[in-house]
């Protein structure tokens, strides 16, 4: 395996600048992928307590699932952690690379800072352990057909793999008030990459039918990064946490 392989999975980047490396992490992290850092840092936790750590060189993990683990040279434990359900984030500031995972209940921050990171990698990481042959779009799809509620009440699917301009829409329907609605599915969390996905489509059905025509997108999934809805929210879309 090449030390760069994107058809392996694997994706490294040695001794970047900050805004290399914080591109590198945001990337990694918008295709969920595990996304792994090492070099000198320092460390910050506020939450329920409060602790600091000093320059060192550290390993610091990131996983899909929202978990961060910092690990020294020394023991099986990570130094410092967040668990599952945080968000990510990695910004360049001042030379610096800032990554930071936080989450709103309890209110906690975890904020690394780099001075110098000497590798990152990122992973596209399955487990066969837990792979079953559920859990896809395509589950997700029949969950939301046989069920139609769990988008919303009053919603009614009209058709599946609807072609648009922009694309086949995931589930076509219309709701309770008339409206159409376009449903995009998404077996995982998903990120800024989805929203614009979902706003082509509905950019392009407003062009394809009547000027008249109001048309609501609507993102399903089992949740959504912060810039994912921020997006969402700017464009007017909507999202709806469901898993296959």
């Amino acid at each position: 395996m090449s030390p760069d392989d994107p058809a392996a999975g694997v994706r490294t980047l040695t001794a970047p600048d900050a805004a290399g490396a914080a591109a590198f992490v945001t990337d990694g992290l918008e295709a969920d992928a595990l996304v792994a850092l090492f070099g000198r840092c320092t460390v910050d936790y506020e939450g329920r307590a409060a602790s600091e750590l000093g320059p060192g060189d550290r390993h610091v993990m990131l996983k899909p699932d929202g978990a961060a683990l910092v690990h020294t040279d020394e023991g099986q434990q990570p130094v410092n952690w967040q668990p599952p359900g945080c968000e990510h984030d990695c910004r360049a500031t001042d030379g610096t690379t800032v990554v930071e995972s936080r989450r709103t209940s309890p209110a906690e921050s975890l904020v690394v800072r780099f001075s110098t990171v000497a590798h990152a990698a990122a992973f596209d990481v399955s487990d066969p352990e837990t792979l079953e042959v559920v859990g896809t779009e395509a589950d997700l799809k029949q969950r939301v057909l046989e069920e139609p509620s769990l988008v919303e009440a009053g919603f009614t699917p009209l058709a599946t793999e609807r072609e648009t301009p922009a694309g086949a829409v995931d589930v076509y329907g219309e709701d309770d008030a008339g409206r159409t609605v376009v449903l995009e599915l998404k077996r995982r969390r998903v990120g800024p990459d989805a929203a614009s996905q979902l706003g082509r489509y509905v950019g392009a059905l407003e062009r394809d039918l009547h000027a008249d025509a109001e048309v609501r997108g609507v993102l399903v999934a089992p949740s959504v990064t912060e810039r994912g809805r921020a997006l969402l929210a700017e464009k007017g879309l909507e999202f709806v946490p469901l898993t296959p």
